[in-house]
């Protein structure tokens, strides 16, 4: 099951070719997974040793749980970062920390987002670490725009986003099953390059702003709103991709370990949602 994801690519789990259900590579014979663990014909015994126990495989409800507990770092970090922040409609020369709050998160969730996706091995303590990290981005982003943007007394447009974040996700998943969506290698390629393509775009832009050069696909002009609805467009299909993973990945039976690899990767995707929603509301609102 070759994949061309890069989160999904660098599992040897899900790419390699003649795996048995569980992932282990199967030899003619009778024998077991590995020669490495056949006996050799010691009295009494018969002739190799039993075959290993296999690890206990990826099911839905492994995958919920670990996105569920990827997910809620994300909240209560994005909370305590929206608590712990100064409020800039109090005092507009506090912002500084609002600012660390958001670079530190922002940076440091995309150096481990990297870390993660070509990674062979997944990690939970990165996983959750990138969760933190996700979390102090997504909620200093979301005071930011909350406070800029939105008049006080008025309703929430970070409640508005949240809400139509987990819409986007049940109604893909319902338009995924319903449909029967059959994911091939054309739309694979597209959904990641055209990933690639738009981080590569939001970093330049943020390179040329440091020096006042700005094109503005991360502003909240029209250029912005087109940038941030492709990316929510994006978003969806990355949602499918995730969709068709899972699917996979257990129908194969890969490892429970490789539950981790999708809750990153679902986590990726519906934070990815939730930051164009909030920016399409936050242009809409401005005008």
């Amino acid at each position: 099951m070759k994949s061309n994801n890069p989160v999904f690519s660098r599992s040897e789990e899900f790419n390699r070719s003649g795996a048995n259900a569980y992932g282990n590579q199967t030899y003619a014979g009778g024998y077991g997974s590995d020669p490495s663990t056949w006996g050799t014909g010691t009295p009494g015994d018969t002739g190799h040793a039993g075959p290993q126990a296999p690890a206990a495989p990826m099911t839905i409800d492994s995958v919920v749980q670990k996105t569920s507990i990827t997910l809620g770092i994300v909240l209560v970090t994005a909370f305590a970062t929206w608590v712990l922040t100064p409020d800039l409609r109090d005092n507009t020369e506090a912002a500084g920390g609002l600012y660390l709050a958001l670079m530190i998160g922002s940076f440091g969730a995309f150096a481990l987002s990297m870390v993660n996706s070509f990674k062979k091995v997944i990690s939970p303590g990165l996983v959750l670490a990138f969760a933190a990290l996700e979390g102090v981005a997504m909620g200093a982003f979301s005071k930011f725009i909350e406070q800029t943007f939105v008049p006080q007394g008025s309703g929430s447009i970070v409640m508005q986003a949240v809400i139509g974040t987990f819409a986007a996700f049940a109604g893909t998943l319902a338009a995924y099953k319903f449909f029967n969506i059959q994911v091939g290698n054309k739309f694979r390629t597209f959904v990641v390059a055209a990933m690639f393509g738009m981080v590569a775009l939001g970093l330049l832009e943020v390179v040329l702003g440091m020096f006042g050069n700005a094109m503005g696909f991360l502003g909240f002009g029209g250029l912005g709103l087109l940038f941030a609805v492709a990316g929510l467009v994006l978003g969806v299909f990355m949602l499918i991709l995730d969709f068709d993973f899972v699917e996979q990945g257990v129908a194969n039976g890969i490892p429970e370990q490789e539950s981790w690899r999708a809750a990153f990767a679902l986590t990726v995707s519906l934070v990815w949602i939730y930051t164009n929603l909030l920016r399409i509301l936050a242009i809409l609102q401005n005008d």
